[in-house]
């Protein structure tokens, strides 16, 4: 009898998912209520679509729906603030890839990037797109680049807003190729990408998981993949270096991140959740919003160096480009 209650216990054990059983083996905490992942971006932009993707799988792990909420406003600074002063027990996460391009943008920041966070996981990498609106009369890089040139303060480019890594590519992208192109700051990657689409702006950087649907459809150009090598995501657009641009090289990933004083059981369980989403749902991430994840952020620190490490890099692209905090 024994044995075959034995037996029946490893065999419950094996049909767990991945994912939940190492979620119930961490430390043991589980969630008493729904989680909320707080995207500090209109719906429609890439943290929006990567945070639905891993959401619905890291809810199974956890055994409580995790709600996706959406608080738009200030370059992302809004709904950061409010995960900052959320009770740090679990249920209130942030997924912001504008996290560490913040404190250089924004003057007054209301809450420290590093010592306010801990670190949960990193849900993956991605290159932003350079694009053009097709009505606009170039098919390549350099002949927006010329255009531009030609044309200095006439045309529109579109980012998600102030401080946005959006932002940051539209900045690094006008600096090296030493154009003039007015700046349009929008509410999120949603509407940047919809006003692109509808020609109110005619060129922008977004971020492949907001503009690969409409690159693909034909209704935006892709030019150039801001990244060393081709993406797989959209292998016959050009890399940077390819289309004339190699200086121009930026890509953006997606930090989830829980306040600061968090139970190390609790970031321990959200983190195995979480990873174990992300690894589940590695294809649909890259075809659905062409975002690769990568090993090596396993703990709360290693999330949180990679974010302390770009705080500086992105402080230096915008200071370079004459960009102060407001």
């Amino acid at each position: 009898m024994r044995t075959r209650r034995q037996a029946l216990s490893l065999a419950l054990a094996a049909g767990l998912a991945p994912s939940v059983a190492v979620a119930q083996g961490a430390a043991g905490w589980r969630p008493s209520r729904p989680i909320r992942l707080i995207v500090p971006f209109a719906p429609g932009g890439s943290n929006d679509i990567v945070g639905r993707i891993v959401a619905e799988a890291a809810s199974q792990a956890l055994g409580q729906p995790i709600v996706v909420e959406n608080r738009a406003g200030a370059g992302s600074v809004i709904g950061a603030e409010h995960v900052a002063r959320s009770a740090p027990d679990g249920h209130t996460v942030l997924i912001n890839s504008s996290h560490p391009t913040v404190p250089a943008i924004v003057a007054r920041v209301p809450y420290q990037t590093v010592n306010d966070f801990v670190g949960i996981a990193v849900a993956g990498f991605s290159p932003y797109v350079l694009v053009s609106n097709p009505q606009l009369p170039v098919q390549r890089a350099q002949d927006l680049v010329a255009l531009l040139k030609a044309n200095p303060g006439r045309y529109n480019q579109a980012t998600a807003g102030i401080g946005s890594g959006v932002h940051v590519a539209g900045e690094l992208f006008r600096t090296l190729a030493q154009v003039q192109v007015e700046l349009v700051h929008y509410r999120g990657g949603g509407p940047s990408v919809a006003a692109l689409v509808a020609g109110e702006a005619q060129l922008g950087t977004p971020t492949m998981a907001s503009s690969i649907g409409h690159t693909r459809a034909g209704t935006l150009r892709p030019l150039a993949v801001l990244a060393e090598q081709r993406s797989p995501a959209l292998p016959e657009v050009p890399s940077a270096p390819e289309a004339g641009l190699p200086g121009v090289i930026l890509e953006e990933y997606f930090p989830i991140l829980a306040p600061a004083g968090t139970p190390a059981p609790v970031v321990a369980a959200l983190g195995a959740a979480f990873r174990g989403a992300i690894q589940q749902n590695a294809a649909k991430l890259t075809e659905l919003a062409g975002v690769s994840p990568r090993p090596g952020f396993d703990t709360s620190e290693q999330v949180m160096e990679l974010i302390r490490k770009d705080v500086d890099q992105y402080t230096r692209i915008l200071r370079a480009a004459g960009v102060q905090p407001e």
